[in-house]
């Protein structure tokens, strides 16, 4: 059985579902990835057949207002939406779709007649337990949760109102709205796997059936992968350093950014390492190490803390690996995440993006480090994320849907 995985936005959208796709090829089943070309050669690495998606994300890891954030996203669906039906060219059994693919895939579904599953890495479904992730407010009660929930999906069928228009003439359908289509989806219960942890996000109660929470699915890395040498020789050099990243947020900051981080790693006595990403932080000195991508579950496990942008993945796998977390989040879901990493006591309250400095980073750094209360809760939900299988129980789904 041919299976297809469309998933598209940043790295930390895409790299979770290479290790769901190795996991579906050992299986037995045939898995092809499509996203952009960016990521060509991570999806390969897996062992996975690669598919190009049309369109670039590496011009929205500097957008951080809300409005710029979804005319960013409305460019970005579009040219996706242009060229989405070319990856099923090559056909497929089954797809499986992301919660940014999904709204486009759903109209291929309909098209080819191939089945369709979700595999979400964020809680998009209305709820009362939480407003939706990408609002960055707080809670103001189950009532309004779900009804700003239902706002928020009204919003993000509008980003795909074009891409969708010109994706079902491409495929001969009859004109429909995005938000027509979900309401179709929601009454067919078309089932949803949700990729995160119930460390973070138990499965809310009002969730309809068909919508689970499965755990993690983490990126893929050869068994036999080491962390650089250099990096290695810094690690045994002095106490447990601190990891100050941002991923594919804060393009063009850089600067400033890696200032902020080396006087506040200095302000709280600690060794530092910095991870360059979009922003391209950048430093040298004895106690301050530059590096680029490597994996997360190498070096999580070997730092003191992790100062990052609240990114799902970012935040799951520093809780994989027991280690505290300063949030910094700048944008989209990552106020969410910050937060449920704070309430875990896994992480301190976040300091948000635009009031960064390198005393409020030194103070969070001091307190995370030396007050064990942080590691204890960051060593629990390790615990917890440890008695999941996302992976296979996302394999054991397909398996279902497809009766082998």
């Amino acid at each position: 059985m041919r299976i297809l995985i469309a998933a598209a936005g940043s790295r930390g959208d895409v790299a979770p579902y290479t290790g769901l796709g190795a996991e579906l090829r050992r299986a037995g089943y045939d898995v092809a990835l499509a996203a952009t070309d960016t990521f060509a050669p991570f999806v390969r690495k897996a062992g996975l057949e690669f598919r190009n998606l049309p369109a670039d994300t590496r011009a929205r890891g500097g957008v951080t207002g809300k409005r710029d954030l979804m005319r960013a996203a409305a460019a970005f669906i579009s040219e996706l939406g242009q060229g989405f039906a070319d990856a099923m060219d090559d056909g497929a059994d089954l797809l499986l779709l992301s919660a940014t693919t999904a709204p486009l895939g759903w109209h291929l579904t309909e098209a080819t007649g191939t089945p369709s599953l979700g595999v979400y890495l964020q809680p998009t479904a209305p709820t009362g337990d939480f407003p939706p992730v990408v609002t960055g407010t707080r809670s103001l009660g189950r009532l309004v949760n779900r009804a700003t929930g239902r706002f928020a999906l009204r919003m993000a069928d509008r980003v795909y109102e074009q891409a969708v228009a010109r994706l079902r003439h491409r495929l001969d359908l009859p004109p429909t709205s995005p938000s027509e289509m979900r309401r179709r989806q929601e009454q067919a219960r078309w089932p949803v796997l949700h990729g995160f942890s119930t460390a973070l996000v138990p499965r809310p109660s009002d969730w309809r059936s068909g919508l689970e929470v499965v755990g993690n699915w983490w990126p893929h890395h050869d068994a036999g992968e080491r962390l650089p040498a250099d990096l290695e020789d810094f690690l045994h050099a002095g106490p447990r350093p601190v990891l100050i990243g941002f991923g594919s947020m804060a393009s063009g900051d850089g600067e400033r950014l890696s200032e902020i981080a080396v006087r506040a790693l200095r302000r709280a006595g600690l060794r530092g390492i910095l991870q360059a990403g979009s922003a391209q932080l950048a430093a040298d000195g004895d106690d301050v190490f530059t590096i680029g991508d490597v994996p997360h579950a190498l070096l999580f496990p070997r730092l003191a803390a992790v100062v990052h942008h609240g990114g799902a993945g970012t935040s799951a796998a520093a809780l994989r690996a027991g280690v505290p977390a300063v949030p910094v989040p700048v944008t989209a879901d990552q106020p969410f995440w910050a937060r449920r990493l704070a309430a875990l006591g896994a992480a301190t309250d976040p300091i948000p993006f635009r009031s960064l400095t390198a005393e409020r980073l030194a103070d969070s750094l001091d307190r995370v480090v030396k007050q064990q209360v942080y590691s204890r809760a960051a060593a629990r939900a390790a615990q917890h994320l440890q008695s999941e299988d996302g992976a296979g129980q996302a394999v054991k789904a397909v398996q279902r849907l497809t009766g082998g």
